[in-house]
């Protein structure tokens, strides 16, 4: 008897993802998530344009509006420069929009980064893009590690976290592409519970430079001090001013992408 097996397939190409989402959306009143919405995407656009990257974010291999946010394919070679100066250009923006609505709740995003192989259809960006790559993309969004970043440092000054996958990590921090220091980011597991989902990852803040422990690593004790307090948060404690002087001293510098 002969067992039939499954035909091998072409892997589609590696794309990179960059997803983001509001924190706190749905708490908002029903008549403000449209223009919300709508703020959110052009807060991230201005970035990216900020960045050097507005031929790659105005022509996506894919775009998915999730209402509180999107999620988007864009070349594996701009990876770098959504690592840096992306995020911090995106903090800019965002204090921006906070110092001209100074009786807003200030709009904070989450975001994360990942990279993998995802098929798409040129002629439907919309509804394509769908893949595991993907999938794990949001996952990193909605895990309890992110969430709580932003839960305990000051709403005034930290308006973005920024989760990338390790795979991203691996190659493009701890490889030297990207200009930002690996000690800039902080080794997390993202999990979400019920989805089966629990993977290393690593988180940075861009109001929060540098790894912001005194010593040892999140989620453990001191052992040299152990009736001290461990943070429910890995930037629990973080030291504020430093990150005012950062979030006002004017837009980031590094370089963006070159063509």
């Amino acid at each position: 008897m002969t067992l039939s097996r499954a035909s091998s397939r072409p892997l589609p190409p590696y794309r990179a993802i960059l997803a983001v989402d509001a924190k706190d959306f749905t708490k908002l009143p029903g008549s403000v998530h449209e223009e919300t919405s709508a703020a959110i995407k052009s807060v991230v656009g201005n970035a990216m344009r900020d960045a050097g990257l507005d031929d790659d974010w105005s022509d996506p291999s894919f775009f998915g509006d999730t209402g509180d946010g999107f999620a988007v394919g864009l070349p594996p070679r701009i990876l770098p420069f959504l690592i840096d100066p992306f995020p911090m250009l995106l903090q800019n923006r965002l204090a921006q929009r906070r110092a001209e609505r100074p009786g807003e709740v200030p709009l904070r995003l989450r975001v994360s980064v990942h990279v993998g192989p995802l098929p798409v259809d040129p002629a439907a960006p919309s509804s394509t893009g769908n893949g595991a790559a993907r999938n794990d993309t949001h996952r990193l969004l909605d895990a309890d590690v992110i969430k709580e970043a932003l839960r305990d440092v000051s709403p005034e000054i930290a308006l973005i976290a920024l989760i990338i996958s390790d795979r991203v990590y691996e190659d493009v921090v701890r490889g030297r592409y990207a200009a930002l220091h690996p000690d800039n980011f902080v080794s997390v597991t993202a999990r979400v519970m019920g989805k089966g989902f629990d993977q290393p990852a690593w988180l940075h803040l861009p109001a929060q430079p540098g790894r912001p422990f005194q010593s040892g690593s999140p989620g453990t004790d001191d052992p040299a001090n152990p009736t001290e307090a461990t943070p429910s948060s890995p930037f629990l404690g973080s030291n504020y001013g430093q990150a005012a002087q950062i979030n006002h001293g004017g837009m980031h510098q590094s370089g963006g992408a070159t063509r």
